[in-house]
């Protein structure tokens, strides 16, 4: 019997460890929050021993808020998130704010990929130990108790940390951590036959005010309210009641793991002359670390897509069925496919077919379709200015997002962009952008034939460029974005330095041109790279133009970068 905690519920691993060095056989598990975290990967087969380690290479970070690497976000992605300070979604015309500061989608990887091996077992009376845990209805305050289903999902659910994590859609319920309701469920125990109950209790007393340091700890100490009260009952039902000291200790202090851990020990070790009367010649069998990291895909199942297609899934996913992935690819995927931030949450199964598994993913789409972010910008060149983008999805059809950039400050600009994402099939846009800026050019770029005759020292320029284009673009080799489309630009370039002695306007002509290019950007960051590759490279031959002067040639625009 494992209680919620947080991180204090590591503090059950230290306690396990001790189980596990006596050869004490559990017969049943229950947890709430992190005793249904540890409890599950422990009916699932791990050891006590087997867990610290895990836990040692979690990150921390990660574990408590939302983090999508670079490598997982489009190009338009990485762009916005790059360029915008901040953004504010709106649900029609009605700021919407998130319900948590994280979706669990590292949380939900890491259990998935641990409890892969009891992946097709949906009855956890049938796991290796049988197991339950306990979460709450969000909108009725009900207990909700899990023994069947998808054993990633239901752990996820009973560890929602209100406001921390977002709650979890579960057989038509919303579901937050089981620690609101019940706590320390010993009595579900003993309705399963349990004659004999170890539990291990990491909840805090009741905190002053003084204590209270974050918002974590007032949230700790209102669920606290209800479950000091019933665990003086709760306690009587325990057989063995083990409660490490876990003072100084909060629900996030995942950092300090390794204390927590040795804490469980060190309580387990004083009921040691208890615990050895429980010793068992049977030895459980623990899963070996040596498990297959590859997954063979026979068929994908997508289900609740509304404004998606499958194929913009697949496309996000970068691998198809009737393949052969290892684990860390399948993960990319799915972290791929969150970075669109077009879905508020996303749960995946496996089943096992003839050859190979169905791959189940479950999404729910995200409401929240209408952006408006912000930003600053300076250059040398464009000068300062304040940047504001809109950004509608599903704006006409299926998979589109239409986004707005303005550059307001000493040179106006503007960028538009419409575009329909078909993944792995070919996608198709069209963008619009206008450019202008004044600078003083030391160079005529013509030998001088303008500055020294005239003795002038520098140009005055006006600068003005406004290009639309229609593309093509789709997915190469699974990691390089190619496209291809056609442009035409206006061009208007004059210097009031020279209005005197000559025609001011230097160019006030039409381009029309073809081009194709290839991306590919696996910076870790764009700015302060570490790690990765930038390659760029695109042509363009400009084909037809209406110069005022009448000697346009055909001309052709290279340029490859790598980095």
């Amino acid at each position: 019997m494992l209680s919620g905690g947080g991180a204090k519920g590591l503090a059950h691993i230290g306690v396990l460890k001790i189980i596990d060095s006596l050869n004490i056989k559990v017969d049943y598990i229950a947890g709430t929050s992190m005793g249904a975290v540890i409890g599950g990967l422990y009916a699932s087969g791990y050891s006590g021993k087997q867990l610290d380690s895990i836990f040692k290479q979690v990150d921390v970070d990660a574990l408590l808020q939302d983090y999508i690497p670079r490598g997982s976000q489009t190009f338009y992605e990485k762009r916005n998130d790059e360029i915008y300070a901040f953004a504010l979604p709106f649900d029609g015309f009605q700021l919407e704010l998130p319900t948590a500061i994280s979706k669990g989608l590292y949380n939900y990887n890491l259990i998935s990929k641990l409890t892969r091996h009891v992946s097709h077992i949906k009855d956890f009376d049938q796991l290796p130990i049988p197991f339950l845990c306990i979460a709450t209805d969000v909108e009725t305050g009900e207990e909700v108790i899990l023994k069947k289903g998808i054993l990633a999902k239901c752990i996820l659910a009973s560890g929602a940390i209100p406001t921390l994590y977002s709650p979890i859609d579960f057989d038509h319920k919303m579901l937050i951590d089981g620690g609101v309701i019940n706590n320390y469920p010993v009595e579900e125990v003993i309705k399963k036959g349990a004659t004999y109950i170890i539990g291990v209790d990491v909840q805090d007393g009741l905190k002053k005010m003084d204590q209270i340091k974050s918002a974590t700890g007032v949230l700790a100490q209102v669920t606290n309210y209800a479950m000091i009260e019933k665990m003086a009952e709760k306690e009587k039902l325990t057989t063995l009641y083990i409660k490490p000291d876990i003072k100084g200790y909060t629900v996030v202090s995942f950092e300090k793991g390794e204390e927590i851990v040795e804490k469980g020990e060190i309580e387990a070790r004083k009921h040691i002359s208890k615990l050895v009367d429980l010793v068992s010649n049977n030895k459980r069998d623990i899963v070996q670390k040596e498990m297959t990291d590859s997954l063979f895909i026979e068929e994908i199942q997508v289900d609740n897509l509304e404004n998606y297609t499958r194929a913009y899934v697949l496309g996000k996913l970068k691998f198809n069925n009737k393949k052969k992935i290892s684990f860390n690819e399948f993960q990319q995927g799915i972290n791929n496919l969150n970075a669109t931030q077009n879905f508020k949450s996303i749960y995946y199964s496996f089943e096992k077919m003839t050859k190979g598994e169905r791959l189940i993913i479950d999404v729910r789409e995200n409401k929240r379709n209408t952006f408006l972010k912000l930003g600053l910008h300076y250059d040398g060149l464009l000068k300062s200015a304040l940047l504001v983008n809109f950004t509608r999805k599903n704006l006409f059809t299926k998979n589109d997002v239409l986004s707005f950039d303005v550059g307001l400050g000493d040179n106006f600009r503007y960028n538009f962009n419409y575009y329909i994402d078909n993944g792995f099939y070919w996608s198709f846009g069209f963008n619009s952008r206008y450019v202008s800026f004044n600078k003083n050019l030391q160079n005529d770029f013509s030998n001088n034939v303008i500055l020294n005759p005239f003795n002038l020292k520098a140009l005055n320029i006006d600068y003005s460029d406004l290009s639309n284009q229609a593309y093509l673009q789709t997915i190469f080799v699974q990691k390089f974005s190619i496209g291809a489309g056609i442009e035409l630009k206006h061009l208007k370039i004059e210097s009031q330095s020279i209005q005197n002695v000559l025609d001011p306007i230097i160019d006030n002509s039409d381009y029309f041109s073809v081009f194709g290019y290839m991306k590919y950007d696996s910076f870790d960051n764009k700015y302060f790279p570490k790690k990765g590759w930038y390659l760029m490279a695109d042509i363009k031959p400009i084909l037809y133009s209406s110069s005022r002067i009448d000697n346009f040639e055909n001309l052709l625009l290279q340029k490859p970068m790598v980095e």
